[in-house]
């Protein structure tokens, strides 16, 4: 007899707890082979396509195109040929992109459920672990009690239930977004994100007050931020008339709304959560890159591999960095310690069409010129196409902006919390220039760099800044340090 197995969205790696149902791959009745992609999701860091561990025959899915589904969530369900009670799958985890062996996970809901036969009844678990008995009611909606775990990033004294949600149908109606109720609901809070119970926290929100808008009521940041925005709304009296505000999407005035999601959302809440926590100043300088401009000619016009103007510059910051180790480093707040690191995992702005990402070149103190450019130019790729994996994405030590692609002279960068520094580079031009005691006309470009002044002072970054000038007016300065 067909077991039908569950397949729950999994953990997408570096804390993400959420993703957005892209584009399924499969239709309920198609046949699946084990690790086969079944749906593409977008999280708030890259494009994912997500493996299914089991074969057999999708049975059904759950959450529609364009559906932001909680990790743990059930993404579809699987009828496979008889196993042994414990079937095990391809055995392997999605971690960032693709599958790879399991590994220890953080604590999360999981749910207890049991087969569904070919008539839609599943066999449900209760609260203790116990089989439903034979008498109780099952729909075609698949209806499931939940073994609940608790937050491991919640109070003790709170619990997480498990998310289920039913088969999308063209019958489906929306969730209504989450309004508060007249009193604290009993039981556990319906909240599988730590990031909902801190925004919920800090802002001293009742989480028991509120109705989600997710599956089966889950609260979801939305809901927050919705219950946030109407308490800090004014009271109308019974004397003044009701305003209602024209329906999502057009704003008042003929404006149209777009949700902060994905990339853009992740994006916003980074760049708020560094202006908040970091002290950044900038210094920037103007340098005469002529010389720079020519020795990348040079080597290009030597043979082999051509070597791009942003490997150059990311070459010199590796060797700068070296130099004024503060910059390459994070402050530890709880710790108040700043932590100098001793790689260089440089980070650089790419705008692509999903928003502006921030690919991580590994190691980058340890590669040349050569293989700077080749990585480059492989990270810029999958970020145009959307096949950046969360791993490179993350882990930055410095970051490296150049807006000079855009044809502007000069910008002061938000640092890429929780990294200490960014440079940024301007466009390179035509500009007058005392060159040699003569007024000549060279290729100047302006470098600004926005450092944490918690981890140096404007000594520090402008010995660091004044050093890659002089590399980039004068590149024997850089073969001098090597």
């Amino acid at each position: 007899m067909a077991q039908v197995l569950e397949f729950k969205l999994p953990d997408l790696g570096e804390g993400l707890t959420e993703a957005e149902i892209v584009r399924w791959l499969v239709q309920v009745g198609d046949v699946v082979a084990v690790d086969q992609p079944v749906v593409e999701v977008e999280t708030a860091k890259a494009m994912v396509e997500v493996p299914c561990p089991y074969g057999g025959v999708v049975t059904a899915r759950f959450g529609e195109e364009g559906t932001e589904l909680p990790v743990g969530a059930p993404l579809l369900t699987v009828a496979v040929g008889e196993r042994e009670p414990e079937p095990e799958g391809s055995g392997n985890v999605l971690v960032g992109y693709g599958t790879q062996a399991p590994a220890a996970r953080r604590r999360r809901v999981r749910a207890t459920t049991g087969a569904v036969d070919g008539q839609g009844v599943r066999r449900a678990a209760d609260g203790n672990g116990q089989a439903a008995p034979s008498g109780a009611p099952a729909d075609g909606r698949a209806t499931r009690r939940a073994t609940v775990r608790a937050d491991a990033h919640a109070p003790a004294r709170e619990a997480a239930p498990a998310v289920a949600q039913a088969p999308v149908s063209a019958t489906t109606t929306p969730a209504s977004p989450a309004t508060p109720t007249a009193a604290p609901s009993e039981g556990p809070v319906p909240v599988i994100s730590p990031l909902v119970r801190k925004l919920a926290r800090d802002n001293g929100v009742d989480l028991r007050r509120l109705t989600g808008s997710g599956p089966e009521g889950l609260i979801l940041r939305a809901d927050v931020e919705n219950a946030l925005r109407a308490a800090a709304a004014p009271v109308r009296t019974a004397e003044e008339p009701v305003v209602r505000a024209p329906a999502a999407p057009v704003a008042q005035g003929g404006g149209t709304r777009i949700p902060l999601k994905g990339v853009r959302g992740a994006v916003a809440d980074k760049l708020s959560r560094s202006r908040r926590e970091i002290p950044d100043a900038t210094c920037w300088v103007d340098a005469d890159a002529t010389e720079l401009m020519r020795a990348r000619a040079a080597m290009n016009a030597a043979g082999g591999p051509k070597i791009s103007l942003l490997a150059l510059l990311a070459r010199i910051c590796t060797v700068g960095l070296a130099r004024f180790p503060e910059l390459n480093s994070f402050v530890d707040t709880e710790a108040r310690e700043v932590v100098r690191l001793d790689q260089v995992h440089l980070g650089f702005a790419a705008q692509t069409e999903r928003g502006l990402v921030v690919p991580v070149v590994r190691d980058a103190h340890a590669r040349d010129a050569e293989s700077l450019t080749a990585e480059f130019a492989r990270l810029t790729e999958a970020a145009r196409t959307g096949t950046l994996t969360p791993g490179e994405l993350t882990g930055g030590t410095f970051t490296l902006n150049n807006y000079g692609v855009f044809g502007v002279d000069g910008s002061t960068p938000i640092i890429n919390h929780p990294e200490a520094a960014m440079l940024g580079v301007g466009r390179i031009v035509p500009k007058p220039w005392v060159h040699e005691g003569e007024l000549a006309v060279r290729q100047v470009v302006q470098l600004s760099l926005t450092f944490d002044h918690r981890v140096c002072d404007g000594g520090t970054a402008g010995g660091f800044l004044r050093y890659v000038a002089d590399c980039v007016e004068q590149p024997a300065v850089l073969l001098r340090t090597l």
